[in-house]
This record gives C-alpha cells, structure tokens and sequence, in this order.
C-alpha cells in the first residue's frame, strides 16, 4: 500500500513544515493537485510547485493530478519539471489513448481519472495503455469532502475489469478516505489511497505521528488479508 498524502490539505503558511513532518513520517510519495478554475472550479497549486518539491526533496515520488482542460498542454512541463506520476480526467480530453502513451513516452507513469459520475466501463478501452487509474470517492476539485457511499461498489468493478483485462495498472483512490474505508478499498485491491483530513492532516498527535501510525495500520490490514 502507498500512503500518498494529498497536499492539497497543508496549510500554504506552513507547506514546507508539514512535508518534512510528512518525510520524517516515512512518506515517500505526495499527491499534487493541478486545478485550473475551468475543468473545476477552483485554482490550486501554481505549476510551478513540482519542480520546487523535487529540488528540496528530490527522492520523494510526485503523482500530480491534473484537474484542467487541454491536460496534453501540460505534459512537457510536468516532465521538464520532474513529475513521476502524471493523470488526467478522461473527459478533458478527446484523445485519451493518445495522452497516455505521450505521457509514458515522456518518461512518467501515466493515469486517467474516472468520476463518480462515470461509469467503471468507460476504462477499459484504456486500461492496456494505463499504469495506473485513480478513482474519484469525491467530486473533483475541493479536499475535505465526504467519501461517496457507492465508491466501494465501483472499486469492486475496477477490480473485475483488472482481472477481465489481465492488467496490472495500480489502483489508486482519491477523496474522503478515513481508516474505515482505507480498510476496505485495500480489501479489494486499492493500492494507492490519497490520503488527507480524515487520516493523517490536522490530527491531534501531529502530522509525522499520522503518518507513522497510518502506514502501520494499513500495513496491519494487509496482513489480515493476506497481501503481506
């Protein structure tokens, strides 16, 4: 399981405090959210913020999610500026084949986004061309929202058309998610949960203690499923 915090959910005063929390706690992989007040309407983070990342914290993984229009306008930027994940939502653009192997092509693992709204088939034309798919619990585009009940149905679906198709895309969960659900997304085969306000952000014994304590309980989960 990879913990991959959502930075969307740190204080922008203390940004740089909270991700050497983050590290000391033994995150190696943050989540970016790229919005551009068009696909979704909110504007967070500047571009600019993965290449900053990278040079203070080099080894740590970036998956940045792009929540914007036109996201084939980002990719040489992403690449330039040292993303190692790069997604996008399948209906911001008209050639999604076409993304994800520009995005591969470039050096960076490639992933789409499926809405709630979305249904689990629209994937699979995509999933032979996909490292990984992110599958929203929430509506897109504000952090701190409530995990959508019928998520774990659709997870389950995600995970047929993984054994349907013969595929090893990774399967990541974006929005909501508490221990109680990081529970059961792993049981049925979550392998990246984004996780934020409910599981290791604004905790009482502080973030790098959340962080710790969090990757124990899921690496305990795992066990009890018989993934470890």
């Amino acid at each position: 399981m990879i913990n991959a915090p959502s930075l969307a959910n740190c204080n922008l005063f203390t940004m740089a405090e909270e991700m050497d929390a983050m590290i000391k706690g033994g995150v190696r992989f943050v989540h970016i959210d790229i919005m551009d007040g068009h696909y979704v309407p909110n504007i967070f983070f500047p571009l600019s913020i993965v290449k900053t990342i990278k040079t203070r914290y080099p080894d740590i993984i970036t998956d940045v999610h792009l929540m914007v229009t036109n996201p084939e306008d980002y990719v040489d930027r992403m690449k330039e500026d040292g993303a190692d994940y790069l997604s996008f939502h399948i209906d911001s653009t008209r050639f999604s084949r076409r993304l994800l192997e520009r995005i591969r092509q470039s050096g960076m693992k490639a992933g789409f986004v499926l809405n709630p709204s979305q249904p689990v088939s629209m994937a699979e034309p995509l999933v032979s061309f996909a490292d990984y798919v992110v599958l929203m619990t929430v509506e897109p585009g504000f952090a701190g929202q409530k995990f959508m009940p019928d998520a774990i149905g659709r997870l389950e679906q995600l995970q047929q058309l993984k054994e349907k198709t013969n595929t090893d895309f990774l399967i990541s969960i974006d929005g909501g998610i508490d221990v109680h659900h990081s529970r059961e997304c792993m049981k049925r085969g979550a392998e990246i949960l984004i996780s934020g306000i409910y599981t290791v952000f604004h905790q009482p014994d502080g973030l790098e203690n959340a962080c710790v304590r969090y990757q124990k309980e899921m690496e305990e989960i795992q066990k009890e499923a018989g993934f470890a």
